[in-house]
């Protein structure tokens, strides 16, 4: 922690906050506008044909649903700009992994469950990608649901109360004791079952992926202020309602016919508060091309080699 007087603490946390808001909550429309806009749907396996080693797979229809965290914003190199997508995230590795025939990326920065079925600027409902003859579907979807990028913003400002305390932990448990938070997890389920199921009806011999959420925080529970602006108890706490979100879309997937990628284990130890050669998710002020609080490009490829480790499992669920 940087030494401050007490006076000076809550005005630069202040400023951190509104920094993180506007970078977190605002990265995924607009941090890419400089990026060339491409055709809606992110190419075909044709543009892959050229990847290394993996299975032979040249007749899969594989179709990639998601967020920012599967789009890669800033990640280069960016093909479509309303979107903040790039064309070395975990969608496109597996694609080239798995020499695709057919490949379909449509995540978007800034996405929800609702943008499934509703247009998202120049990008149409993603669930338009899918078609009877998709044959892999992976599904990555629910952090904007769940409200990650708001949360992060407030918890940031929270700090600024009690940097050694857990202002944000405090702020979402109500009257009664529950915590907000668990709540808008367990909200966020239907949404995503929803999805699931209509995946199902519109593709319904593909194999369903749903892809969890990487490790954002240390997991030992020690923070890393001012790089990311939380106070110090509040890192446990925010590390396990990650945990509770992905556990969340474990039992969802169970229960509507799709198989789990664990992508925060494989994370472990890369979280944003390590040094820029180590971690694979980018803090605040990110040092690689990427949004913060987001993964970089050695994220998306440890999230590539999850999925590519649960392809080579069979359809087991």
């Amino acid at each position: 922690m940087n030494r401050r007087t007490q006076h000076d603490r809550p005005a630069s946390s202040r400023r951190r906050a509104t920094a993180m808001a506007a970078a977190v909550t605002g990265c995924a429309l607009v941090i890419a506008s400089g990026a060339p806009a491409a055709a809606h749907g992110g190419g075909s396996g044709k543009g892959h044909g050229g990847g290394h080693g993996g299975t032979h797979n040249k007749g899969t229809d594989y179709a990639a649903l998601g967020d920012s965290y599967t789009s890669g914003p800033l990640i280069p190199n960016q093909v479509d700009a309303n979107c903040a997508r790039s064309d070395h995230n975990y969608p496109s590795l597996v694609a080239a992994e798995r020499k695709v025939s057919t490949f379909k990326d449509v995540s978007c920065g800034g996405a929800t469950t609702e943008h499934m079925w509703k247009a998202q600027g120049t990008n149409p409902p993603q669930l338009n990608a899918l078609k009877r003859s998709t044959d892999l579907v992976t599904v990555q979807i629910g952090g904007n649901d769940f409200g990650f990028g708001t949360i992060i913003a407030t918890c940031a400002q929270l700090s600024a109360q009690d940097l050694a305390g857990n202002p944000c932990q405090r702020h979402y448990k109500t009257a009664s004791g529950v915590d907000q938070l668990t709540l808008k997890i367990l909200d966020t389920a239907p949404k995503l079952a929803a999805v699931l199921r209509a995946v199902h009806a519109r593709a319904p011999h593909a194999r369903v992926l749903v892809v969890g959420y990487p490790n954002l925080l240390p997991e030992d529970g020690s923070g890393c202020y001012p790089s990311v602006p939380f106070a110090a108890k509040d890192f446990p706490y925010l590390r396990d309602t990650g945990k509770r979100l992905n556990l969340m879309m474990r039992a969802v997937a169970k229960l509507n016919r799709a198989e789990y990628v664990d992508t925060y284990g494989p994370t472990i130890g890369h979280d944003m508060c390590k040094a820029p050669a180590v971690r694979w998710v980018e803090p605040l002020q990110p040092a690689s091309p990427a949004a913060p609080a987001h993964p970089n490009a050695k994220g998306e490829a440890a999230m590539a080699g999850a999925v590519l480790k649960q392809l080579r499992k069979g359809h087991g669920r």
